[in-house]
């Protein structure tokens, strides 16, 4: 206990008031929890993670992995020890290790404490800094941590969206800010977007994305028509800032020597942009099944992408197969849209097209069942 306290101390003096409250004398019970003399010839780092942190044994396997090289618990204890001072439950603690193992190789004195000081100089109060901890994982140790903060808060407006954020983008809080994080928010505040408004949603991972890709993508989405001010330019901002113009244009060449003219493409990717996210193998099994064995034309497909991103093996096949066997028996209406078939979800796919058919096809559960697993009709394989 004296020696936390110890380590802990120069940094008290330094840090505002509130940050001297982080961290209480710690109980006699927990001190002896946490000093056990263990011989470093014997130190299980597997076994320490499992009664000292709470991890479950698989995750302690995994985590022990990168922390081989102790030989002694103290550095884990005087962790432990930072956190329970936060307020970190037990539960909480075994999660964050699980997490980030490596954070209980940190220096609590030179590192850890650094981090809280400075992110109470922020305005951070010790429940948001243990918030901040698990989300944080690695960059909560770099030194960087409070000059990210320092920047993104104000972007998102508090602190709670900020967390939403990096939920989503973890990347946030260990960004370049100079290279990468300022061209980005600056290109997409051009474009009308107010990342406060989506902090929580997939907007926030193209802070973090190569400026260069982000700025294709903005080109490439305004070259498709989609408007800047509609929800799929931001969904399309996101599936196309991730791959460089050159698979972009590759995946659109699939299309193309798939049968699809330009136009088709252009009202496909203008409608569900992330049709262009698919591996070019998906793209042509799907675009194959759709026009060669379901006999739909290439423009039908174009009005409903959609169509296209359907799982192959659990959605597209499946339905098609099992009304085949209906339309056989005359219990299909001849005009059926194929579309409207199988964009039902599977509850209602099976009250529309298997329940009150049973009676008149015997085994139609089963045989639904089976194509969902796996087995198949038409000659297609999986």
């Amino acid at each position: 206990m004296l020696h936390l306290r110890k380590l802990i101390s120069p940094f008290l003096s330094k840090a505002h008031p509130q940050t001297r409250s982080l961290y209480p004398l710690f109980s006699h019970h927990r001190l002896l929890a946490t000093t056990r003399p263990t011989s470093p010839e014997t130190f299980a780092v597997e076994d320490y993670l499992v009664t000292a942190c709470g991890l479950t044994r698989p995750k302690a396997r995994k985590a022990a992995t990168k922390l081989s090289h102790l030989k002694s618990p103290s550095k884990i204890d005087a962790v432990l020890a930072f956190l329970s001072a936060l307020g970190i439950s037990r539960p909480g603690t075994a999660a964050i290790v699980a997490g980030d193992p490596q954070l209980l190789c940190a220096d609590v004195e030179n590192n850890l404490a650094k981090r809280v000081v400075e992110l109470t100089d922020l305005g951070l109060k010790k429940s948001q800094i243990a918030r901040l901890i698990p989300l944080a994982r690695s960059s909560f140790r770099h030194s960087s941590l409070s000059r990210n903060l320092g920047f993104w808060l104000p972007v998102f407006g508090s602190f709670d969206k900020l967390v939403r954020a990096v939920k989503v983008n973890g990347g946030l809080l260990g960004s370049d800010l100079e290279k990468v994080a300022k061209p980005n928010l600056a290109l997409l505040q051009q474009c009308g977007i107010d990342v406060r408004q989506f902090s929580g949603t997939y907007v926030s991972r193209v802070l973090t994305m190569l400026p260069e890709h982000v700025q294709n993508a903005v080109s490439y989405i305004d070259k498709l028509g989609v408007p800047r001010n509609s929800l799929m330019f931001r969904y399309a901002l996101m599936a196309f800032g991730a791959q460089s113009q050159e698979i972009l244009d590759k995946k659109l060449g699939t299309l193309e020597m798939l049968g699809w003219s330009q136009d088709d493409v252009l009202i496909a990717a203008r409608k569900m942009p992330g049709i262009l996210t698919m591996s070019e193998e998906r793209l042509r099994r799907n675009v194959d099944f759709l026009t060669r064995v379901v006999g739909l034309e290439i423009p039908y497909i174009a009005q409903r992408p959609v169509l296209v991103m359907y799982s192959l093996e659990r959605r597209l096949l499946p339905r098609h197969s099992l009304l085949n066997i209906l339309n056989a028996k005359g219990l299909l209406h001849p005009e059926l849209d194929f579309y409207s078939a199988v964009a039902l979800t599977d509850k209602k796919f099976l009250d529309k097209y298997v329940h009150p058919y049973e009676k008149s096809v015997a085994g139609l559960a089963v045989t639904y069942a089976s194509y969902c697993a796996g087995k198949v009709l038409d000659g297609v394989s999986t």
